[in-house]
């Protein structure tokens, strides 16, 4: 199962570099500003939406990547997450492609797409504890929407952001972005 998740999230991401790389470089060509790469903090609430008590669970973690600027207002971008959780996620780690527009100098909305792999807590998730070598991750596509603002000439800004995967959970999460 790992393998096959490792190879789902392999081929993932290299379709993903195919589809941003004609982007990045249409971006170069025809702005002056280069790319904005950004590195940050991320908190939570996913809930995974079985039904079952306990099915939810705060995440806590990293987010980081890069946005190409294409013309004046468009961006298009990369970014990875690892989160690790409580309740019903052990940790979860992802990769996604972003689609926006900045609003005024210090803002941006957004889309994303991508993958999300999931290791669950079965312990915490039914009450009792799985037997011994159960593979206890998941993983699917990821669609989801957000915000980011800064304030100032700071180049701190910060997000929110709501997800889901496969459109059978939910997540969302607030953050700390550090732009470089």
């Amino acid at each position: 199962m790992r393998k096959i998740a490792f190879t789902k999230f392999a081929v993932i991401g290299a379709a993903m570099g195919a589809i941003a790389l004609p982007a990045a470089a249409q971006a170069q060509s025809t702005t002056e500003t280069g790319p904005e790469v950004y590195i940050g903090a991320s908190a939570g609430i996913h809930d995974l939406g079985s039904g079952l008590p306990n099915d939810d669970g705060g995440i806590y973690g990293v987010v980081a990547g890069v946005d190409f600027p294409v013309g004046e207002t468009f961006f298009v971008g990369a970014e990875g997450n690892y989160h690790i959780g409580d309740g019903a996620i052990d940790s979860e780690y992802g990769i996604a492609a972003r689609a926006g527009v900045r609003v005024g100098e210090r803002a941006k909305v957004f889309v994303r797409g991508g993958y999300q792999e999931v290791d669950f807590d079965l312990g915490n998730l039914l009450g009792v504890n799985p037997p011994a070598g159960l593979d206890d991750t998941d993983g699917d596509y990821l669609v989801g929407a957000g915000l980011e603002f800064g304030l100032g000439d700071s180049p701190v800004s910060f997000r929110a952001g709501i997800d889901t995967i496969a459109f059978d959970s939910t997540r969302a999460t607030v953050g700390v972005l550090y732009a470089f």
